[in-house]
């Protein structure tokens, strides 16, 4: 959410922060900024909506310096216009600011009181206030700054320029992610590694309460007492080509169509291809003795997490309780010692994810954390963390990213159902076997294009759409649902199949189109029995099968969608990809804006 990026050396300042920000595009934003140092005074250019109003205006008015802070706003406090969006400049300071300053309400009061005077709604605009009341009185820039931190409650990452210092940037974080980026007589301040991918390939992460002071020379860490750090430098690989288009007309278009590559890398890096057994990282706890596990994630990650849990139950058979992150931590439910924490999060900085993290690990329960991106702050204060291989996913729908999760989690549920005794070596060679298959059946997927868009044409023309799945393709209809919803606009909800008949079946007319998620497994017939009281009802059933199920749906489904045949322990991830799919030809036909869906961002650090 939001996205910070600062420049201090001896290029111009406004170009590389300018790119910067276009690489953050993906987090979602409603407004754009940058502030830079100008002969010592602090200059700025700000727009609201897309960075192309920004370029407008820099086009028409170039801004110079080589110090300088920009910044990309998804709008909390106040409106997203102008006069809210970042940099904040008051006097001798300009902030650009993620996150939520909770007490800022009270520091307003208390400037206010003191003669200040507010021209913006935000709660950012108090920490630029606070930080140039401290230099009026004849404080430094970097102690200004620290008394300002001191005072300060909530989640952020800051960063920071100051009239007549050229040279000067100051960052702090306190529960949002910031990274340093090391280049030669500059350096870069970013929001995350992807912002810095460009310009720097030695990377320092922040840690909660860190603040830290760049110069073109270097940088000094300090924690929050102020006393200085040492924070250790990374090598990252990702590189500036890997996040283009590719020719693809959207970001997610290319990331759908990557499906296929990264099931295969994830799967490649926790089997062994060679003996088909599978590697995890070190441990310090015995799989075997795990007493039960609690999944918690957001979003679409909170559904792999379900399907997560039918695996672990049914194979495994170890108990899995699940909550989505937001509510885990207030239920404070009673928790068994030494059991598993897993944790699920594309991006490792979820607010409300890192939050149960501490939560759990207070609860002396092994965190173990299934992250795309694993030197972020979820991987640093994890036990274990099994990494996929999705690389950078632009788009803020996830899609790619949710079928790397699940392969990650089959694999592990095959390795703790092993190590507890509850499947024979036969089975456990027939589930990796599956999985191993699995990127060539879903490049198949893509060959029922066609069918997929006919399914899509009729949705687009529906208000309201139900999903409907049995078992473990529950989970499936809703992150279809979810899909939906956050890229056409179109409203949808999924149940549990054998729900529909305890209320939802009062929604079914000819106007509200059925998608049912129907492989021919075990629950296919009890599937069936749901399908035909909605046809029975006037129903327009919209059906993703097997051609074994599509034999038995052809006088039923108005339209069918036939999949690959494969085992039912990896139908979730082969079924996850068409529906996705779906929603993005959707999405075509409605014209919305598919890869920055309204009031969405990719990463919310934020609770």
């Amino acid at each position: 959410m939001c996205g910070i990026c600062g420049v201090v050396g001896h290029r111009p300042a406004t170009p590389l922060v300018f790119e910067a920000l276009r690489r953050l595009e993906y987090r979602g934003y409603d407004s754009a900024g940058i502030a830079t140092l100008v002969d010592g005074r602090i200059d700025r250019r700000r727009a609201a909506g897309k960075l192309d109003n920004l370029q407008a205006i820099l086009e028409a008015k170039p801004l110079a310096g080589t110090t300088g802070i920009g910044h990309t706003r998804w709008a909390t406090h106040g409106s997203p216009n102008e006069a809210n969006a970042h940099p904040h400049t008051v006097g001798q300071v300009a902030v650009v600011h993620n996150g939520i300053i909770e007490n800022y309400e009270e520091l307003r009061d208390e400037l206010t009181a003191a003669g200040r005077v507010f021209t913006s709604e935000t709660d950012t605009e108090a920490v630029a206030q606070l930080v140039d009341f401290h230099m009026e009185r004849g404080l430094s820039p970097q102690e200004a700054a620290f008394a300002t931190l001191q005072r300060l409650q909530g989640a952020y990452a800051i960063a920071m320029i100051f009239a007549d210092h050229e040279g000067l940037i100051i960052g702090a974080r306190h529960g949002a992610p910031l990274a340093v980026g090391f280049g030669e007589g500059e350096m870069f301040l970013g929001s995350d590694s992807l912002a810095l991918a460009p310009l720097a390939r030695r990377i320092a992460y922040l840690e909660d309460g860190d603040w830290c002071v760049l110069r073109p020379e270097g940088v000094s860490f300090h924690d929050a007492r102020g006393e200085l750090v040492e924070r250790p430098i990374q090598t990252v690989a990702l590189i500036a080509g890997t996040v283009g288009k590719d020719g693809y007309r959207h970001y997610m278009e290319k990331e759908l169509h990557e499906h296929p590559v990264v099931i295969g890398q994830t799967l490649q890096r926790i089997i062994d291809p060679v003996t088909r057994q599978i590697v995890l990282p070190e441990m310090d706890f015995a799989l075997s003795e795990l007493p039960r596990a609690v999944i918690t994630a957001c979003g679409s990650a909170f559904y792999a997490g379900l399907i997560g849990r039918y695996w672990l139950e049914a194979e495994a058979r170890l108990p899995v309780d699940i909550d989505v992150a937001s509510e885990l931590r207030y239920r404070n439910p009673p928790l068994t010692p030494l059991g598993m924490g897993l944790l699920i999060s594309q991006s490792g900085e979820t607010a409300d994810t890192l939050a149960a993290l501490r939560a759990l690990r207070a609860e002396k329960q092994h965190i173990v954390s299934v992250l795309n991106v694993e030197a972020s702050t979820m991987g640093r204060e994890s036990d274990v963390v099994l990494g996929m291989v999705a690389g950078p996913e632009i788009s803020v729908a996830s899609t790619k990213a949710f079928t790397a999760q699940l392969s990650v989690l089959a694999v592990l549920t095959i390795a703790i159902a092993q190590a507890r005794e509850t499947i024979s070596d036969e089975r456990a060679q027939h589930l990796l076997a599956s999985l191993l298959d699995l990127p060539s059946r879903a490049a198949e997927v893509f060959s029922r294009q066609e069918a997929i868009q006919a399914m899509a044409a009729v949705i687009a023309e529906a208000r309201d759409v139900l999903y409907l799945g049995r078992g473990i393709c529950f989970p499936v209809a809703l992150e279809g649902a979810l899909k939906l919803k956050e890229i056409s606009y179109i409203h949808a909800e999924a149940y549990a199949a054998g729900e529909m008949k305890h209320g939802p079946i009062s929604l079914i007319d000819r106007d509200v189109p059925i998608v049912v998620i129907a492989p021919s497994t075990i629950l296919f017939d009890k599937t069936l029995s749901n399908i035909q009281e909605a046809r029975a009802r006037g129903g327009r059933i919209m059906a993703f099968t097997d051609a074994k199920g599509a034999e038995r749906l052809r006088d039923i489904a108005e339209q069918i969608v036939i999949l690959p045949d494969v085992d039912a322990f990896v139908a979730p991830i082969l079924y996850t990809i068409p529906v996705q799919v779906l929603a993005y030809e959707v999405a075509l036909r409605k014209g919305t804006d598919v890869d920055q869906p309204r009031n969405l961002a990719k990463s919310v650090t934020v609770e």
